[in-house]
């Protein structure tokens, strides 16, 4: 089931016709929800009883309850028994790779949730397959039984060949080219480059000028209140990385769309707590602040949906037709798209969500489909689940490395000041620590001595010959054995972290072998793996067998000790977020952007 969108309908007269007669009384509708209180995203207000009528997959009139039987009849009445219905959920930035599954696979989860429309940013695959893997990724939201827009990758690879190996290179050029052949494509993404984008490097401000000259707007990636401003200047319009109420409260008078992020509290996917102090606390207006998930895993994205995060804005003291507002018609607003989707204005999508008292989906209409009822998939969204888009043969074959040297530097002879990439929650910024490091016996026994934790990164695409760069976690936890990961953002590097070498070494060749994946490897034996084919990133399984897979990831994970979630893991060679990480060129400083060395001569500074 295609997506229903303003560049699928034609001939437009036909439609604008065939509702006008349905909505005047003169032709049936299709469909007629009735019996239910209207969640009104225009007006902000829950209003009822009311019903809706429905002709080809777009909303002809809203009535007052009843008002169907003085017409022609429909095809089909539905009634929804007191409930609440609202628009569908328009989530404004999202990555599907995340979600590890594939978009065909995520739209379950989504339409469990309520949510009808996303906008994804897919440099995910963009870093493995370039424009090829961008297009495949659309090529597979088309066959979706979901809404899926893209803003268009914006900083591939996310810091310059010096400092890391991507497997792609979104130029301005290509950026531009992906504008022009999908419609789809209605914004640019995340410019994660933030540090460069205000010191005016040229090719961050051609690409953002690809975007601008066509009238697109502009996504943003920003930490820091001192980079506001430079970044506003720049033409990027909105940001998903508001951590707190105070940089919230400089982005949106600064003109800036503000995306509150909300997830599971034990990730680094929940600033919404801390963001949404700029509304409630500091006074400001929601009307250019949406809702937003950003990165979910399979088990995530089951449990903590757009629904999840517009009822935790509830629970922070949002009204819930504004909670509601803030999730659907803001996100679709800020996209231009306002016409189609986030409300139940007539001519718009009939996407339509039954609702109970506590904002918990009941019925998902996608497109005047039922695609959930009562909370469980039906059997015409089974069915086009069934057969999912299988993607080319080249993103089967993205983890391409030789021989694998050490993982593990030597032990030095002498104390020495090691850099270390210092773990602490939320896992976003990671501190850089400079420890004194006193050799012990073997490398073993200095690692506990020091709560230290190898790490190593090693390149995958091809191209630099599966090079190894080595580094330290300080108190990553990890107690035994090895954990690794092909989703190391945003190069999409493999990473591999554990106290054995030969453990780590398990856990990299488990990764060869499966093309992609996270694995836990404990006393000689991969106890959890998430297997990730598709470039290394998602697999081609439905979302409910992934999020178990995922579920077990995640207890072996915490069992063995690991301090933060394995998604804040992955984050580690994200060489644009402070204060150090590691990339396969090695430990890399931000935002200074330059290589420092494992081990330096003592100094007065390490402790």
């Amino acid at each position: 089931m295609p997506p229903i969108t303003r560049f699928s309908v034609a001939p437009l007269w036909q439609m604008t016709r065939r509702l006008a007669d349905v909505a005047g009384g003169r032709a049936p509708a299709d469909l007629v929800i009735t019996g239910a209180r209207l969640l009104n995203t225009y007006s902000e207000r829950i209003s009822g009883p009311r019903e809706i009528w429905v002709a080809g997959g777009r909303i002809a009139a809203v009535r007052p309850a009843g008002a169907w039987r003085a017409g022609p009849a429909p095809l089909q009445v539905v009634d929804a028994q007191g409930g609440i219905l609202a628009p569908g959920l328009c989530d404004p930035h999202i990555h599907i790779e995340s979600s590890m599954v594939t978009a065909c696979a995520y739209a379950e989860a989504a339409l469990l949730n309520g949510t009808t429309t996303i906008f994804c940013d897919s440099h995910e695959i963009g870093n493995v397959m370039d424009v090829a893997g961008v297009e495949a990724m659309l090529e597979d939201a088309r066959h979706a039984p979901l809404s899926v827009f893209l803003t268009v990758p914006s900083t591939v690879p996310a810091t310059s060949a010096e400092l890391e190996t991507a497997g792609g290179d979104l130029t301005p050029d290509k950026i531009g080219a992906l504008f022009d052949r999908w419609p789809e494509a209605v914004a640019l993404g995340e410019k994660m480059d933030f540090v460069p984008v205000v010191m005016g490097d040229p090719r961050s401000h051609a690409i953002i000028a690809e975007s601008l000259r066509r009238g697109r707007p502009v996504s943003g990636h920003v930490y820091g209140r001192d980079f506001v401003q430079g970044y506003a200047a720049s033409g990027v319009t909105d940001t998903h990385e508001a951590i707190d109420a105070d940089i919230a409260d400089d982005l949106v008078d600064a003109g800036l769309w503000v995306f509150l992020r909300g997830g599971n509290p034990a990730t680094p996917w929940n600033s919404i707590e801390q963001a949404i102090g700029a509304i409630t606390r500091a006074g400001a207006s929601p009307k250019r602040f949406c809702l937003c998930t950003d990165d979910r895993d399979a088990d995530d994205l089951m449990t903590f949906g757009l629904d999840w995060v517009a009822r935790e804005a509830v629970r922070l003291g949002m009204r819930p037709e504004t909670a509601w507002a803030m999730g659907s018609l803001h996100g679709a607003t800020r996209f231009g798209l306002d016409g189609d989707i986030g409300g139940l204005g007539g001519g718009r999508r009939a996407d339509v969500i039954l609702l109970d008292d506590s904002l918990k989906v009941r019925n998902t209409w996608y497109g005047g489909a039922l695609m959930v009822q009562d909370g469980r998939i039906t059997p015409a969204l089974d069915q086009a689940l069934s057969t999912r888009w299988r993607y080319p043969d080249a993103a089967y074959r993205s983890v391409k490395f030789g021989h694998v040297g050490a993982l593990v530097p030597a032990l030095p002879e002498g104390e020495v000041t090691v850099n270390a990439i210092g773990i602490e929650m939320p896992g976003i910024a990671l501190p850089h620590r400079r420890l004194r490091l006193t050799p012990g016996a073997d490398w073993p026994a200095t690692l506990a001595a020091h709560d230290l934790t190898h790490v190593a990164v090693i390149e995958r695409h091809g191209k630099a010959g599966g090079a190894v760069a080595h580094g330290f976690l300080h108190a990553f936890g990890l107690r035994d054995g090895a954990v690794a990961s092909s989703v190391g953002h945003d190069s999409h590097n493999l990473l591999v972290a554990g106290v054995s070498e030969a453990d780590m070494r398990l856990a990299v060749e488990t990764i060869r072998a499966a093309q992609g994946g996270i694995c836990v490897v404990q006393g000689g034996k991969v106890v959890a793996l998430v297997a990730l084919p598709v470039a290394g990133l998602m697999s081609d399984k439905r979302v409910t067998e992934v999020a178990e897979e995922t579920r077990l990831l995640k207890t072996v994970w915490d069992a063995a000790g690991c301090r933060i979630p394995y998604m804040g893991f992955n984050l580690i060679p994200l060489s644009v977020i402070p204060d150090i990480r590691i990339t396969d060129k090695g430990l890399v400083t931000v935002p200074a952007m330059q290589i420092v060395p494992v081990f330096e001569p003592l100094t007065n500074e390490a402790p």
